[in-house]
């Protein structure tokens, strides 16, 4: 049987991708991948979020994205800034109703490889927590 190994990308649906792109370089730096009628494609090293124009599905409580960052305070002050209620300690509420939990990449046990992340640019290191997760699983030394 197959397994799943990780995630590609994640897509969002938003009322229009230009907004979508202004709302989010206002929260942390947009590298775009490719530009599509319709679409936007924001790189994330070896990942990707795809905004996606539309307007079909309604907010709800427990869909969300849990956004990876270096900086999540930063990120949530960013959000504070532009207008949206931050809750639940990390989330918040895009102006299109998706749902995003920012989390700190030290504190969990998503990593990137080191090449990825000398390619972005980062040097970051994991907390004592998210490595003693990764070791229970094997996954690191």
């Amino acid at each position: 049987m197959a397994r799943a190994v990780g995630m590609n990308h994640v897509a969002l649906e938003v009322g229009s991708v230009d907004e979508a792109l202004a709302f989010y370089g206002r929260l942390f730096e947009v590298e775009l991948r490719e530009r599509i009628p319709g679409a936007a494609f924001v790189d994330m090293g070896d990942q990707f979020l795809a905004l996606m124009e539309g307007g079909s599905t309604a907010p709800d409580r427990y869909r969300h994205l849990g956004l990876v960052v270096d900086d999540g305070e930063g990120v949530l002050a960013a959000a504070r800034e532009a207008g949206v209620e931050v809750f639940g300690g990390n989330s918040f509420l895009d102006p299109w109703g998706n749902q995003v939990q920012v989390v700190a990449y030290s504190d969990i046990q998503f990593s990137k490889t080191p090449e990825v992340l000398r390619g972005m640019g980062l040097e970051l290191e994991k907390s004592e927590s998210a490595l003693a997760e990764l070791r229970e699983k094997g996954l690191a030394p």
